[in-house]
């Protein structure tokens, strides 16, 4: 399915995947992506045009941040009209926040913009990064004979599996199989050939144009709930200053404390117009608030189910909408529903 005359744009952010080893020093530097055909000679065999957009400086994807993702966007918005598809070469700390950013700045997305990088650098004889590459960029260049994309979404692509971008969660430090999407099936698997599960793929509407979206707030925080949470840590999150929006990592199907002190200060900052979702701290499942009653204490309060989505997206969901000032209740509303098919 992938046409001759396909052109991929391949964006170089920053990390693992774009770096040598010194062999003087032994340490990893970024190399030359003007040579990078030199570096990845199967890329000559490619039967598609294939061009490269450099980040000067790279970016460490530990410290990624707003202006980066704004950027990355802007890449893309720039040459959406002049390529097929777009290969994104990101570091894997933090992959699953920027696909999942990217996914909510991208409305009706009509072409793949397919993240992918490794766990060892592409000069290391062991490295996993020249599979990811290769088959991310064939990805990215399929297309039926009509011309439509296969898989006209944002994703990431990592040891033989194709995931949406705003499912996906880092599950593993040490291994290639590094990235999981818990709750949501594959969008494709790379083995001889490479399976496309076309049923669980995203459809746009290819009658409407592209929109970006590069309003963002960081006014957010992640609340992760244990056992023996002192309540002066619960109070310096919900009361500072500025804060708009919480991710309340619960226990089990949604369930929390019913501590008093717990509850007025939850109930206060939902008061002050703070939007908290509820997600779950278990990689696989669902919340569901309403099947215990310290669940259903949160719901009566306003706390939003999250359902089954990541925190990476959860956190990111709210970046995009509080961003685009949208209103209280609005964004309660949208933070319960899939907008890119990040929940089930």
């Amino acid at each position: 399915m992938i046409s001759s005359d396909a052109k991929v744009l391949l964006i170089y952010t920053g990390g693992t995947i774009g770096m040598v080893e010194n062999i003087e020093t032994g340490a990893l530097e970024a190399f030359d992506f003007s040579h990078l055909k030199s570096n990845v000679p199967e890329m000559k065999r490619l039967r598609f045009s294939v061009d490269t957009y450099l980040f000067d400086p790279p970016i460490d994807s530990s410290e990624v941040n707003l202006h980066n993702w704004i950027a990355m966007a802007k890449v893309v918005e720039n040459h959406y009209d002049k390529y097929d598809g777009f290969v994104i070469l990101h570091g894997t700390d933090t992959m699953s926040y920027t696909a999942s950013v990217l996914s909510f700045m991208f409305e009706n997305l009509t072409k793949p913009v397919i993240l992918t990088g490794s766990q060892l650098p592409i000069g290391k004889l062991r490295t996993d990064g020249k599979e990811n590459l290769i088959t991310a960029l064939e990805i990215a260049a399929d297309k039926y004979e009509d011309g439509r994309p296969v898989v006209p979404e944002l994703c990431v692509y990592m040891q033989n599996l194709l995931m949406r971008g705003n499912r996906t969660t880092k599950i593993n430090a040490d291994n290639f199989s590094a990235f999981n999407s818990p709750n949501y099936a594959y969008l494709a698997e790379a083995g001889l050939n490479i399976k496309y599960h076309d049923k669980f793929i995203l459809n746009p509407d290819y009658d409407k144009p592209v929109c970006f979206n590069y309003e963002l707030d960081n006014n957010v925080a992640i609340l992760k709930l244990f056992p023996g949470i002192q309540p002066s840590l619960v109070e310096a999150v919900l009361t500072m200053p500025g804060l708009r929006g919480v991710v309340l990592e619960t226990f089990g199907s949604g369930n929390a404390l019913r501590d008093y002190w717990f509850i007025d200060l939850l109930d206060t900052a939902l008061k002050n117009g703070i939007v908290v979702v509820n997600v779950t701290q278990c990689l696989y499942g669902n919340v569901e608030m309403h099947r215990y009653g310290t669940g259903q204490h949160l719901e009566r309060l306003g706390v939003v189910s999250g359902h089954d989505i990541t925190t990476e997206a959860a956190l990111t969901k709210l970046m995009s909408l509080l961003g685009n000032n949208k209103e209280y209740d609005d964004i309660r509303h949208l933070m319960s529903i899939s907008l890119r098919g990040e929940m089930s």
